[in-house]
């Protein structure tokens, strides 16, 4: 399949979806996270000189539609309907897909009720739980990140805006709150800021609630069904992250039938940024074994 490179807008199912297609060789569809942060961080440079990578601006944020319930509504299976419609608009029949944090539950959703539509599935930094359980690991990697951070004169900066999560309520609280708990999200943020202080000025978000269209938040435990995934599945976890950290990549790996399970040991949540030669490295050699 050869995709034409740079940004398409495409109306699909009544919305209009925007994409940005970037590098060459098989096709791997990439998934930002959130919900709600919109899709530039994830560029992959390493990974797009051997894929090419389909980055998708889910629904809700950038240049895609937003539903007519936003910011409710935007639930695993509205994301699964609006990368099916993408990829049929594409004719893409068994691309790579990954999914980072959020993204990887959208993979994951993916994955569970249309096997026949991947070949692959990379879950990059997620979590098969969003619930009560997930917040309380949160809470116990923030203690170590504080550990970790004691006496840097950013660290009351970063608490705060984590203690901001609970009452945003439009696209610039939750674009003042990613910038400022970003740092946390580094395994050595103060040590490269030269590298990633640029990031901190550009990262954006929207405002999604995570509830469905009824207001009703969407929790979930895939824990128990793990064992059905039978599409191959890579997962990948920086050892210092805080959100989505080794405890679940372990879940996932040790639930999905014949995962692999990449740790990146100098990473936080953004290994293809803080590692990007070992992250490439994970990802193509795992395409090269699927049929993409």
């Amino acid at each position: 399949m050869t995709l034409t490179p740079g940004t398409h807008t495409v109306e699909l199912d009544g919305l209009v979806q925007r994409y940005h297609v970037h590098g060459t060789g098989p096709v791997c569809v990439a998934h930002s996270g959130g919900p709600g942060i919109l899709w530039d961080y994830l560029r992959m440079p390493a990974v797009e000189e051997h894929l090419t990578v389909v980055y998708v601006e889910p629904i809700g944020t950038g240049g895609s539609s937003r539903l007519a319930t936003h910011p409710d509504g935007y639930t695993r299976d509205r994301y699964v309907q609006a990368v099916l419609a993408l990829l049929d608009h594409l004719g893409l029949e068994k691309p790579l897909f990954l999914g980072h944090s959020h993204g990887g539950f959208v993979a994951q959703r993916l994955a569970l009720t249309h096997p026949d539509r991947v070949s692959g599935i990379v879950l990059y930094d997620s979590a098969p739980v969003v619930g009560p359980e997930h917040g309380a690991e949160l809470a116990r990697q923030l203690q170590e990140y504080v550990r970790r951070s004691e006496g840097e004169p950013g660290l009351p900066a970063v608490l705060a805006a984590f203690e901001s999560l609970g009452s945003l309520s439009s696209d610039e609280d939750v674009t003042r709150a990613v910038r400022g708990i970003l740092p946390a999200y580094f395994a050595d943020f103060r040590g490269r800021v030269a590298e990633f202080g640029p990031l901190q000025d550009q990262v954006r978000g929207v405002y999604i609630s995570g509830n469905a269209s009824s207001g009703v938040p969407e929790l979930f435990d895939d824990r128990p069904v793990l064992g059905t995934i039978r599409v191959p599945a890579l997962v990948l976890v920086g050892r210092f992250d805080v959100i989505c950290g080794v405890h679940w990549a372990q879940a996932l790996h040790d639930g999905i039938p014949g995962s692999r399970l990449v740790i990146f040991e100098h990473s936080g949540h953004f290994g293809h940024l803080e590692e990007p030669a070992a992250f490439a490295d994970a990802v193509v050699d795992f395409a090269k074994g699927l049929d993409v």
